[in-house]
């Protein structure tokens, strides 16, 4: 598109913390901007001080609530509908694109006043578990504010799949970005090439992300490779089976770092020899895994949906049965074993994850906005 846009995008999650939706608005946004697009972010905030970005606009508080295995920070104000057509008004963006559109009062809202604004309305969905609303008898009530979206982006085939189910319509399936070079120019930890061989852990520490599988897996690894350690990055705490398992085996080289920063992050993946992530279901799509095979790792993962859509088994990285800790050390030991496959299956991996660069993603995001720009208003405001 060669003339700048006003966009809006609008996300239902607590702006300050972080979380995969969160940090794919943030991207997207610097994508656009870089280009020349005027965006400005809408969505609920814990901490709007904590958020460096002038073009940000707190709109509600967000509550914590159980979704799908995690929580979700959503607000469930009544009170945001005159204050968000308001903002409309007064921004008049020539697309609002609302990121999980049925997850919150925010978004939620925005559906119900879009109608009073002569925009180009797009809806994204990421998740592959749903929000409460979906278990409350909220897609019936749903359905109108559905139907006022002119687009709809799906994430992955697993988030077509799930929302379709729900919400039938047409939808175009655009991943998820990354920093390909991010990743790819950290510099690792001296204090972690040391001479050990680093497994990484990467995600927040709850129960469906299958910590204590690894922590099973890694016991068995131990007794013939002394010179492993499990490096765990993420927020959190272990759940009390994972406790259990470190106390009654008696694991050695086990390194919580907690919740870092995105370059820090970086590095940590720059450090590994072999990313882990032994997930048990409900991903949408696998991000982490895209981050380690940018960073040159190679992979081993659950066999679900949503990681099966990134990796292919035995080309980036090796897919095992999820919850099954004895495959998932026999995976890792061949790696361990085979210094070659592990070669190849990081320049496979370095290869993939260049097919999802954020300049690709927004790209595709772009053009798919200009298919609805482009339309005489009357047939986009159907």
């Amino acid at each position: 598109m060669d003339y700048p846009i006003k966009i809006g995008l609008i996300s239902p999650y607590d702006h300050a913390f972080h979380g995969g939706v969160a940090d794919h608005i943030s991207k997207l946004a610097g994508q656009f901007r870089g280009w020349g697009h005027s965006v400005r972010i809408i969505a609920p905030c814990s901490a709007p001080q904590a958020i460096v970005d002038d073009d940000f606009i707190p709109m509600g508080r967000p509550v914590p609530v159980p979704s799908g295995g995690s929580i979700a920070r959503v607000s469930f104000s009544v009170w945001l509908r005159p204050r968000i057509k308001a903002l409309l008004q007064r921004e008049a963006f020539d697309v609002i694109h609302l990121h999980e559109p049925m997850a919150g009062f925010v978004t939620l809202n925005t559906l119900s006043v879009a109608n009073s604004v002569d925009s180009v309305k797009i809806g994204t969905f990421h998740t592959n578990r749903g929000t409460p609303l979906y278990k409350v008898g909220a897609v019936r009530l749903g359905l109108p504010y559905f139907r006022r979206l002119n687009g709809r982006i799906a994430v992955s085939q697993t988030a077509y799949q799930f929302i379709n189910r729900h919400f039938p319509g047409d939808y175009k399936i655009i991943p998820n970005g990354i920093q390909v070079d991010d990743f790819a120019a950290a510099v690792p930890f001296p204090h972690l090439r040391d001479g050990m061989t680093n497994l990484l852990f990467v995600g927040r520490l709850e129960k469906r992300k299958g910590l204590r599988y690894l922590l099973r897996a890694y016991s068995r690894l131990k007794w013939d490779w002394p010179n492993i350690r499990l490096v765990v990055v993420g927020g959190g705490k272990p759940d009390d089976e994972s406790y259990r398992i470190m106390s009654e085996r008696n694991l050695q080289d086990v390194l919580f770092v907690g919740k870092v920063s995105d370059v820090d992050k970086a590095r940590y993946y720059k450090s590994a020899d072999i990313f882990c992530s032994p997930a048990t279901g409900k991903e949408s799509f696998g991000i982490v895994l895209l981050e380690a095979m940018a960073a040159g790792k190679p992979v081993v993962a659950s066999d679900i949906e949503g990681y099966s859509s990134v990796i292919t088994n035995g080309r980036e990285g090796l897919l095992v049965a999820p919850k099954q800790d004895e495959a998932l050390a026999d995976a890792i030991a061949i790696l361990l074993r085979s210094p070659d496959l592990m070669s190849e299956l990081a320049s496979n991996g370095l290869k993939r994850a260049e097919e999802f660069r954020w300049e690709r993603v927004a790209s595709s995001v772009m053009d798919y906005y200009q298919t609805f720009l482009t339309m005489p208003r009357a047939a986009v405001s159907r």
